[in-house]
């Protein structure tokens, strides 16, 4: 079969490869769409493990079954995710299914979702595999992964309808925080980046206010809340600059959900009594989504209460994976892009 095989961020490869062979429990599917994750252009992350197939946004259809397996036949289309629970680990137990060691092993996709055929392990078939209905293109089912991981961050940001939001970064993530926030009652949102095309996209998935993250956001945030900060802040990109953001603009009794990476050996200074003392804020972060966050992000997805679909700006065969990189990693052509390893 055909794969995308990644040597850095600019060296992306068409090669050939044997397709993996399954075994008890486990499946094959055949990619029809796979999406770019902002995380897999993280080359100082991806470096060291290189060579290697990456793609862990997936869509296709069920081409085989191994034995045992109960749930799906051949020819069903589905949606997966890399990475699931035991259920049954101290993290599990405690709400944190998405910290729990299978995602250190086990559960990744074989060998991963730019290609043209993926094994499923058997934990993945069992808690992390899901039918989509015929009214939805495989395209859109690549975001059943990433909007889980949404929703995860909204629950852990303590938000709830009536709340406002300042979401910092108008990437993919960004506006799908955006667009979910207003669909389930945000009141007043306003979007940064230092991106024209970005703040752009950011007003037209939901965004009340969209300003350049180059200026004074606190200061324009509570001139557009009645001088208050913001009730939520959503960290999306992993900059330096937006750590002090968020900390000047959030509001007492608010949260501050750090979403997004940084490069590593990053640290920023904080003063204890400046954050803390007298405030009542939540600093958090969340990792991934849960299976059953899954499962609501394909509900939402059916539903169209988020316009994943209106989001996708590029396509591209697998051969062209390494343009899509680009794009990507450039961050201000595109919003999201997908892979489409049958062309």
């Amino acid at each position: 079969m055909r794969v995308a095989m990644y040597y850095r961020n600019h060296d992306i490869r068409l090669e050939e490869m044997p397709a993996p062979l399954i075994g008890p429990g486990e499946m094959l599917v055949k990619i029809y769409s796979s999406g770019i994750c902002g995380s897999d252009v993280m080359e100082w992350y991806r470096i060291n493990k290189a060579p290697l197939v990456l793609g862990h946004e997936i869509a296709g259809e069920v081409v085989d079954v191994g034995e045992g397996v109960k749930s799906f036949v051949k020819g069903d289309r589905v949606a997966a995710t890399h990475h699931v629970p035991c259920f049954s680990c101290h993290c599990c137990l405690s709400g944190h299914e998405t910290v729990c060691d299978t995602l250190l092993s086990g559960t990744h996709f074989d060998p991963g979702g730019f290609c043209e055929y993926v094994r499923l392990p058997a934990i993945n078939v069992d808690r992390g595999t899901w039918k989509i209905p015929d009214t939805m293109t495989y395209d859109e089912a690549t975001f059943v992964e990433p909007l889980a991981c949404i929703l995860r961050g909204l629950r852990a940001a303590n938000f709830e309808p009536g709340k406002n939001l300042l979401v910092l970064g108008s990437g993919i993530s960004g506006l799908l925080f955006i667009s979910l926030a207003r669909a389930l009652g945000a009141t007043h949102i306003m979007a940064t980046d230092m991106s024209s095309y970005r703040l752009k996209a950011g007003k037209q998935f939901g965004a009340d206010d969209t300003i350049d993250g180059r200026q004074n956001v606190s200061l324009l945030f509570r001139e557009c809340n009645q001088g208050r900060g913001a009730d939520v802040v959503i960290v999306t990109a992993g900059v330096v600059g937006a750590f002090g953001q968020a900390l000047r603009a959030v509001e007492r009794g608010g949260t501050i959900l750090f979403f997004a990476p940084t490069r590593e050996n990053v640290s920023i200074p904080l003063s204890i009594n400046d954050v803390f003392w007298r405030t009542d804020i939540t600093l958090t972060t969340t990792y991934a989504g849960s299976p059953a966050d899954c499962v609501t992000a394909l509900q939402i997805i059916r539903a169209r209460r988020v316009p994943v679909h209106d989001m996708i700006t590029h396509r591209f065969g697998l051969q062209e994976t390494v343009k899509g990189f680009a794009l990507v990693e450039k961050g201000d052509e595109s919003i999201k892009i997908i892979i489409r390893p049958q062309e």
